[in-house]
Formats: C-alpha cells, structure tokens, sequence
C-alpha cells in the first residue's frame, strides 16, 4: 500500500509525536509499504510562537495535494492540527479523498497552559479539524472517552511501542549518575510549563532529582532548583543507561495522552511515580507504577516495586503492533470507493 503522512511534528524535534511516526514509518516500510512523509523541513517555515522547535510551513493546497497526488497515495493519515494538515485536509475535502487523523496531545490543554486562552475554546477547532476524518487514532481509553465528549465519536485505538533493543533491563547505568545519594528520582522530557516539572522538582521525597531533557522552562527552574541535576537532552545508550540508572521515573504531567518515556523506563526495570491521570492511568499497572495527588508519596510507593516486573509488563508494548493497529485503522481510496 502507499500511504501518505502529513505531520507539522518532524525531525529535529525531540518528542512522542515525532518518535512515534519514526518507528511506524520504520515499521510500515519493514513490511513492504510504500511510505510518503509530507513534513515542514520540505518547505519555507518560521517558528512557532512559545514553541520555537516546532517549525510551521508556508505550504498552499495545491502544493501539498500535487505531492500526494504525484505519490499516488492509497491512504492519506493527517497526524497533527498544524499549517501542513490543514492544507492536506483541505485538499481531501475538495476531492472528496477519505482521510484518517490522530489526537497525539492534549493540544488545548497545552495552549491554554501557555497562553492562558480557555481550553474549551480551543476545542471548537480540534472538533472542526477532525469532525471530517473517517477515523480518529487515538492512543488509550481516556482519550477515546475525550474525544466521544467533545462530540468526535469515530475513534479508533493506536497504541505505542517501545524499542526492546535499546531499552531492556540489561542496560548499564550510566557512570554519571552511580555516585548521587539515593533513591535517584528522574524526569526524563520536554522541560515545558506544560509538563509540569515544577511538580516534581516540589515533591518532598528525599533523594536525587535529575532532569534529563531541554526546553524554554530549563533556565528557570535550574536557577530556582539549584540541588536538582539537569542534564540537557540525551540519546541512544546515555538515554538509556539514564533510565537504567534512576530508582523511579516521575512523570509529572498532567496533558500526555500516553508518555512514551513511562514504557521505556518501565523496559529498563524501572518503575515509575505519576498522578492518576489520562497516560498514567491507562498505561500503569498496580505492579509497575504508583499513582497519587500526593507525588512524594506516589515516589515512595513506587520505589517497592519489583523492576523485573516492570520490565516484563514493557515487554508486551512493540512498535510492529503499533503499526498493524495504525494499518487496520487507514481508509485506503479503494475501501471507500467500495462503500
């Protein structure tokens, strides 16, 4: 099958967007698909406001529709909210091309974060953008139940993976970090008001908090936490020898729909501290996570957990189901055709 992605969220960005569509892709042409990516490093684009890694693309309809055109594309998916797949969408419309869509984040809850606008307002657009697609993908039961209430009922599930090879419990730590005073609690993602780091840099329990990620909060909260490690963005065996190393892993936020980096600690056998909250809730288990109000005490309830099961629950998350789930969830031209 060609299938088609448009995505405003590609390379360089660090994030469980960007990561997920790298390994479907991965996956996809694994099995012999042909897969196109429309993304903005294809085109002239700035920054966007309050998010300057995120780059928006000047991109016409015509533009994009002559490329899914020329590509032949058998399944068009619009995986983001952004400038590039609007012009997708419009271009489906007017052609009548049946085309699936994604919620990978709580976009108005992020907005409403930065910006201070009510969420619900948001909302009006996200249910304009995707009221057309002939399926949502959408990563857990929360979501799901998010969107039926907002009045998008076509959802269907796309779980996440995790890569078995690069994250497992025969990582080595990493040297940096077998030194600090224990337990050695570790938040490893974008340092964003949206993901509330703050929270857990908070969290009263005693210890070593390391921060491992980048982003526009970084530099105030290192001044405000001058105990707290922050490590900058790591990758490939440091990322993993990071979660290797770490006693528990916090994830402080409250707007993930799912949390990649709570299944990639969890495959390093470590288990992993949150709130009861949509991503938590749907992908912890009593077994592998600890979920509280009170983040210092969902810390302590976590560090009693066995890592030997935490990383055998990771095991049953793979990109190639990922991907077979994504797959069964497209609307090729010809299927619609046919109905």
């Amino acid at each position: 099958m060609r299938i088609a992605i448009v995505t405003d969220a590609w390379a360089p960005q660090v994030n469980g967007v960007v990561r997920t569509l790298t390994a479907v892709r991965d996956q996809l042409t694994a099995m012999g698909h042909d897969v196109l990516i429309v993304s903005p490093d294809l085109f002239a684009s700035v920054p966007c406001p309050t998010y300057p890694e995120i780059r928006l693309a000047f991109a016409r309809r015509s533009t994009v529709g002559g490329m899914l055109a020329e590509f032949g594309a058998d399944a068009i998916h619009l995986a983001t909210e952004g400038p590039l797949c609007l012009a997708a969408r419009a271009w489906c419309l007017a052609r009548a091309r049946p085309f699936t869509t994604a919620y990978h984040t709580q976009f108005p809850d992020y907005v409403s974060a930065r910006t201070g606008i009510p969420a619900e307002w948001i909302w009006r657009y996200i249910r304009w953008f995707h009221a057309p697609a002939a399926a949502i993908l959408a990563s857990t039961p929360s979501i799901r139940a998010t969107l039926v209430a907002h009045r998008l009922p076509q959802v269907r599930h796309w779980g996440r993976g995790v890569d078995l090879t690069a994250f497992h419990p025969d990582v080595a730590p990493h040297p940096a970090l077998g030194h600090l005073p224990r337990p050695i609690q570790l938040y490893i993602g974008r340092v964003a008001v949206e993901k509330n780091v703050r929270a857990f840099l908070e969290s009263g329990h005693p210890g070593t908090k390391i921060v491992v990620g980048d982003g526009p909060a970084r530099a105030a909260l290192e001044t405000e936490f001058p105990h707290a490690i922050f490590m900058g963005a790591l990758f490939g065996a440091d990322l993993a020898g990071a979660y290797a190393a770490a006693d528990v892993m916090v994830f402080p936020s409250r707007t993930d729909t799912f949390g990649l980096v709570m299944i990639e600690a969890l495959a390093c056998g470590t288990p992993v501290a949150a709130y009861p909250v949509t991503g938590p809730i749907d992908v912890l288990t009593p077994e592998t996570g600890a979920m509280a109000d009170d983040l210092a005490a969902a810390i302590a309830d976590a560090l009693t957990l066995d890592r030997q099961t935490c990383a055998a629950y990771a095991r049953t998350f793979t990109w190639e189901a990922s991907a077979r789930q994504f797959l069964d969830a497209l609307v090729p031209l010809s299927q619609a055709h046919a109905a």
